[in-house]
This record gives C-alpha cells, structure tokens and sequence, in this order.
C-alpha cells in the first residue's frame, strides 16, 4: 500500500495500543509535510476554487495526535538535529509539554529561513519556505505550508494545514486560522503577494486570492458578506464553496 492508502486504513481503526506501522507511517507523513512534497491542500485547476483538500492528509495528522504522549519535550528542535551532532546545529530552544510526535521543527540551514529570538515556535510538519522571516513571537502550527519570502510577523498565527503562498506579508497580530477537522473542509488559504494587515483574521477556510490587501482590522470568516464594489457583487460562503476574495481586491 502506499502511504495514503496506509494513512485512510490506520485512521479507520480505533485499537487500545498503536503498533510500529502507525509512527512509521506518521513518520513519513511528517517528513513530507516538512520538506512541501505532502500538503493539506495544493493548487488544483479543475477545481471551482483553484484548490483541493487532502483529507488523508489531515486524518494522518490526527493518528499523530492518537498515537502520541504527552511528555516534556528536549531543548533540541528534532531528533534529526540530534542526529547531526553538532552543537552549531542544536537550536536555541525551551522546555515545552505536548504530544511527543509534535517536537519542535528543525530547519535545514540552506533554507535561509530566519527566526527572529523572542518566543515564536515552529511545529514539526509544517512547510517553511526559502528566505521566509519569523519575527516574535510567532506561532506556525502542523500541516501549515509557508513559501517562499513571506514575512510572518509579530504575534501572527499560520494555523494547522492553513497555505500562505510566496511573497505574501502577515502583519502583527495577523491571525490565519487553522481547519483541522472536518478533515474535508479546505483550509484558509492565502496566496502569493498577498498583504494581510495587521490584527486581521481569516478564518474557516476562506481563500483570499493573489495580490489582493486585507485592512487592518479585517475578519473573514464563513458567514461574512464582502460587497464588491467594482462588480457590484456580493461575495459569501455558498454551500460547500467557501468565501473567496478576488485576485488583487482591496478589503477594508
């Protein structure tokens, strides 16, 4: 069976004690939720929205919560910067309780990535692109994917499977809701270039397209109207098609 296949069938049952195959599989899952070859949700063109959820995805994520304990977690970010033996290598960290299959996320030094000191906290299974900025503190949850030069700034929040694109900036106190369950719902997305102001918050999944300027102070959720004033439209939830602001839109 193939990861997915394996990930749909050990999320299916509900025995008293996890084997090896379930952290096996929770494993691999992680490793390709880190480098951005498993996403929650990806780009899809035959989709009315431009995008498509993974619910494997997401029920792999929540065998990690099943199968893990809750224990106090070591100073170093992953067993892999363990594994390296190398001080340089060994981040800075502090000592935290959750489930042990949710470590700190250890970041390969050729990704340029910068976390700024201050509290922010990474979560192992999350995408963090090239040249990303993490100023404090910051918080980026599981199955998060963040590409490439994007600012995530002061007291932001990229929640669980939430996808920001390239060179988008997350003001202070920007708050992009995580969709963890339902596992089909599609999570908030964000594309490129877009500017999220500060103390703005999206949430259940709404998709705010490339270019578009979200004022500070601006919440979106499921249920918020947003008149278009230049189609004189009104853009809403409808169904199972979540809010989406148009490409290049200005919201205030």
């Amino acid at each position: 069976m193939d990861l997915q296949q394996r990930i749909e069938e050990l999320y299916a049952r509900a025995p008293r004690k996890f084997g090896k195959e379930y952290f096996r599989a929770f494993d691999e899952l992680k490793a390709g939720l880190n480098e951005g070859s498993i996403r929650a949700a990806e780009p899809d063109a035959a989709s009315p929205t431009g995008w498509k959820v993974n619910a494997w995805v997401k029920k792999g994520i929540l065998v990690g919560f099943r199968i893990g304990k809750v224990r106090q977690m070591p100073l170093a970010s992953s067993r892999k910067a363990a594994e390296l033996k190398n001080n340089s290598a060994l981040p800075i960290g502090f000592q935290f309780r959750d489930k042990e299959t949710f470590p700190l996320k250890w970041i390969p030094p050729a990704q340029n990535v910068r976390v700024v000191p201050g509290g922010s906290s990474i979560r192992d299974g999350s995408y963090i692109g090239r040249n990303v900025v993490c100023m404090p503190p910051m918080y980026v949850n599981v199955g998060a994917y963040v590409d490439d030069d994007t600012l995530i700034d002061s007291h932001a929040l990229v929640g669980s499977c939430a996808q920001v694109g390239k060179k988008c900036h997350l003001s202070a106190g920007a708050q992009i809701g995580g969709v963890l369950e339902p596992v089909g719902a599609l999570p908030v997305i964000i594309e490129d270039e877009v500017l999220v102001g500060g103390n703005t918050g999206v949430y259940e999944g709404a998709i705010v397209g490339r270019g578009a300027v979200l004022a500070a102070g601006t919440i979106l959720t499921g249920s918020t109207p947003v008149f278009d004033l230049v189609r004189d439209a009104v853009h809403r939830r409808d169904g199972r098609k979540p809010l989406m602001i148009p490409p290049g839109a200005v919201v205030v």
